[in-house]
């Protein structure tokens, strides 16, 4: 489950001695100039997602700095690089702490979340890779098979190299990692998401997919009709599957249910809505939720949204939706 969490660890000096690599909780700051440490091992993106690729990043990142008792470190940016570079930014499979809590389950020491803004952007390869080595005095440097940093992405992987010999680290670039003959990429799981193909998503991120949020009220038609629903207020950036119904994993609590989840404008009845819903009537649960937070995994696309021509229509549909649900979960 990648719920938020609300408390952010900083320690103003991590040394090297002393440190249990690999058992002290994972750390996660939100600037590179917040950290202080020797011997990282590190690596660098975005990582938006935590998907099967970046995993094979972060294993051979985490396997070889804890054979050498050295923290192994993720450097990554918020918000997207593409918000400053070109002025879109794409919705986020994982937010900032959903990423992080990922990384900690793969055994990440330490995560940076540092702000990407034009100062960043501006920085040559040279400039920023001593920066980073100031303060996490770099060892090792690991990066996907097409990694490049800096302005005008002038740190390319032979680049890198050359700045590693003159800052005493160096540079093991990974191949990429092939699903069904693709590349797997953050683009194509959002364009999966996109299409309501969150079966195909899941196969790459290595995991359902995930939406968290807090439970708000709605017009309670829901209850109405036999068939409460708990509204979740998704934050705007994430990612969410196209309209349709889903069976899902719902968690609340510390508790899994099941779940039938109905993403959309509710056609059957109004034509003034245009920013979708999300909507999950949980199965064997009655409780009020309002104002506290659940997850929902995204496990099988069961229909596209519909109109139906009255109430008793809608409520046969769900009723096959929950059974067909009860049996994919």
């Amino acid at each position: 489950m990648a719920a938020e969490k609300g408390v952010l660890l900083l320690i103003p000096f991590w040394p090297l001695s002393g440190l249990e690599i690999g058992k002290k909780p994972m750390q996660h700051y939100r600037s590179l100039e917040a950290v202080s440490l020797t011997g990282s091992w590190l690596t660098i993106g975005v990582f938006d997602g935590v998907h099967l690729g970046h995993q094979e990043i972060i294993r051979r990142l985490t396997a070889g700095a804890h054979a050498n008792g050295a923290p192994a470190v993720v450097l990554t940016f918020f918000p997207h690089p593409a918000l400053v570079l070109s002025g879109t930014e794409p919705k986020w499979l994982t937010t900032p702490d959903e990423r992080a809590e990922v990384l900690a389950g793969l055994g990440v020491d330490v995560v940076i979340t540092h702000p990407f803004d034009k100062s960043i952007a501006a920085l040559g390869p040279a400039e920023f890779m001593a920066r980073v080595n100031q303060h996490l005095g770099l060892h090792k440097l690991l990066v996907g098979y097409d990694f490049a940093l800096g302005r005008n992405r002038a740190g390319n992987i032979a680049r890198l190299s050359e700045i590693g010999q003159e800052l005493g680290y160096t540079v093991d670039p990974l191949a990429a990692t092939l699903h069904d003959g693709q590349i797997i990429s953050s683009t194509l799981i959002r364009q999966q998401l996109t299409e309501g193909r969150v079966r195909e998503a899941a196969a790459r991120l290595g995991r359902d997919y995930a939406l968290s949020g807090t439970v708000v009220r709605g017009d309670g038609r829901g209850r109405t009709i036999g068939i409460p629903t708990a509204n979740i207020a998704v934050p705007v950036e994430k990612a969410v599957p196209t309209n349709g119904v889903y069976a899902c994993h719902a968690y609340h609590g510390g508790k899994a249910y099941k779940a039938v989840v109905n993403i959309g404008v509710r056609p059957t009845f109004t034509t003034a809505e245009v920013v979708p819903h999300v909507e999950a009537h949980l199965l064997d649960f009655d409780a009020d939720i309002y104002g506290q937070t659940a997850t929902l995994e995204f496990v099988e696309h069961l229909r596209s949204e519909q109109k139906f021509p009255g109430i008793q229509a809608l409520v046969t549909q769900i009723k096959t939706d929950i059974a067909k649900a009860n049996e994919i979960l």
